[in-house]
């Protein structure tokens, strides 16, 4: 059977790209930590949490995409159950640690002279200046060993969370109320999620206080709220061009099917 002629196939194709896409960029971009406020043009928060100050929206590039991610999710655990989610996520799990694997093997490799001094110095710009790229390679790439497997347990953790949660609301609303299964169980998820990655990363793997991860993880969570939130009518979009694209009953089938999927 030639698989680009099934719908159903190719629509499992296209989300499962989208999710393992998403889920492989978020870890690589992770490592820059923006403001929010000062990107939306406004001023840094100073919030006191728990005691712990100057807490604003200081977030890693990652979490641009996790609430895609979960979307993606909550779209692949409507048509296909709950083994498509865990397939993929156990599968993306499996690239990111090859990833990883082989950027920490290219890092390994002895830089080139002519490149490490590639940029040179820029005496007008100072700013501009890098007087060595294979230390910025190192240092962008190079991720901390807690930071990555806080980062993976975070996310399986989250998965299952998630497809459990979602699942468990479909059963007890039938095929209405899209908007509370997708963003009951995101919430629930991207809380357990916001607070495992960083106790594994900073709590056992740096020694920060619990204080202030737990301050930190806060305002993490505030932000995926907010987001899970802003992105319910998007699901309904996204449910409306699937269904059409598939057509009723095939959709009906999926979903029907989606529910016995163990």
């Amino acid at each position: 059977m030639n698989v680009l002629s099934n719908k159903a196939s190719k629509l499992f194709l296209i989300l499962a790209g989208f999710f393992v896409a998403n889920t492989l960029i978020a870890e690589f971009i992770g490592v820059k930590i923006f403001s929010l406020e000062k990107t939306l043009g406004f001023l840094p928060f100073n919030w006191t949490i728990l005691g712990v100050s100057d807490l604003g929206f200081n977030l890693t590039a990652g979490v641009i995409l996790w609430p895609v991610v979960f979307v993606m999710t909550d779209l692949i655990n409507e048509y296909f159950g709950i083994k498509g989610v865990r397939f993929l996520s156990f599968f993306a799990v499996g690239l990111i640690i090859y990833a990883f694997c082989m950027v920490f093997f290219a890092i390994s490799l002895d830089p080139n002279d002519w490149w490490t001094n590639l940029s040179g110095l820029n005496e007008e710009n100072p700013e501009q200046s890098l007087n060595n790229m294979d230390l910025a390679f190192r240092k962008i790439f190079g991720q901390g060993l807690w930071i990555i497997v806080g980062s993976l347990v975070a996310f399986l953790v989250g998965q299952i969370v998630d497809v459990f949660v979602f699942q468990k609301i479909k059963e007890k609303t039938g095929e209405g109320k899209i908007w509370l299964r997708a963003t009951g169980s995101t919430l629930i998820s991207q809380f357990i999620d916001s607070f495992v990655v960083l106790f594994i990363a900073f709590y056992i793997g740096a020694d920060w206080e619990l204080v202030r991860v737990l301050a930190i993880g806060l305002v993490n969570y505030i932000y995926k709220f907010s987001m899970a939130i802003v992105l319910t009518p998007v699901i309904y979009l996204a449910h409306h061009l699937i269904d059409s694209y598939l057509g009723a009953e095939l959709a009906k089938n999926l979903k029907e099917s989606a529910l016995l999927k163990r």
